[in-house]
């Protein structure tokens, strides 16, 4: 019978091991965090409570902050650990619900990128019957395929991993739980909805170009998609550097830049990329801040009678 070492743990290499260039970091990751958390949980609020905004494309927008708010909190409470405190251990269980988790994320958000690319296909191309293939419920059963497909994509390979025995070093040069066989599955994943998402555009350029002759029209609907395409380039760049090269694997630190820019970076931008572009959103967050300001002085004078 061999002898087997049960590895029980991992150590991330994390970043960098510069003491000076650890506490710009961290002020950086702790900054962007938090920026993320205030500016997708504004989108998320905005969304719910106006109701101009329940329309499919904006209920879309709430689930891809929901997942960006999920996607930097699979990463960077870890990172800001081991930057701050020099902790970079995780335990194996923790490696793997990471891996797990980073997975599930990263397919959904490329899936949920490929509904939105064909609502604004249906909004553009066939607006006649828009309120129907996109009505409430098609919209709530599409949200709940993608969520259910990237977590159960991710549950079966994470499960899968977990059977496998590690042996040599359980150093892992990266700041979180990465594995290059769940690259190679969730890359044909992101890869698929990628070309459905090409695919969307494709014919909604092809529309714009051979159907529609005023020039107005034709850029107003352009308008309309500039943010959306925006965000896909921004999210899948750095993801087809990551996935397709097959050297990618020999530099670490360029698999590292191009995962903290589709999953960090993404997650900070896409927030003001949506409402600075957007006055739909611009004029929601104006209300929703306006309703919050006057309940904050009814309850201080609600207070001061009190008192």
């Amino acid at each position: 019978m061999e002898n087997h070492t049960e590895i029980t743990h991992f150590i991330l290499m994390g970043l960098t091991t510069q003491q000076e260039l650890q506490k710009l970091l961290f002020a950086l990751f702790l900054f962007l965090y938090l920026v993320t958390l205030l500016g997708n949980g504004t989108i998320v609020c905005v969304v719910w409570t106006e109701m101009q905004l329940h329309t499919p494309m904006y209920f879309f927008l709430s689930n891809l902050s929901c997942l960006d708010i999920c996607y930097s909190t699979v990463i960077l409470p870890k990172i800001l650990s081991g930057l701050f405190l020099g902790h970079r251990i995780i335990s194996f269980a923790g490696c793997i619900t990471q891996l797990h988790f980073f997975h599930f994320l990263d397919s959904s958000e490329a899936l949920l990128l490929a509904a939105m690319a064909y609502d604004r296909y249906v909004a553009i191309c066939n607006p006649l019957h828009y309120p129907v293939i996109m009505s409430r419920q098609i919209c709530l059963l599409l949200a709940a395929t993608i969520w259910g497909i990237g977590f159960f994509h991710a549950l079966m390979h994470a499960k899968m991993t977990s059977q496998v025995h590690f042996c040599g070093s359980n150093v892992i040069e990266h700041f979180f739980c990465d594995i290059n066989l769940l690259n190679i599955v969730t890359g044909l994943l992101v890869m698929a909805a990628f070309f459905f998402t090409l695919l969307s555009y494709i014919y909604i350029i092809s529309f714009l170009i051979l159907k529609v002759k005023s020039h107005s029209r034709r850029w107003k609907a352009f308008s309309t998609c500039s943010t959306h395409l925006t965000v896909v380039c921004l999210f899948y760049v750095p993801v087809l550097f990551n996935y397709i090269p097959p050297s990618s694997g020999d530099s670490p630190q360029k698999d590292m830049i191009a995962t903290l820019m589709y999953s960090v970076i993404t997650s900070v931008l896409n927030p003001l990329i949506y409402t600075l572009r957007n006055q739909d959103m611009k004029s929601g967050i104006r209300k929703t801040v306006h309703r919050v300001l006057i309940s904050i002085k009814r309850i201080q004078q609600h207070i001061l009678e009190l008192t």
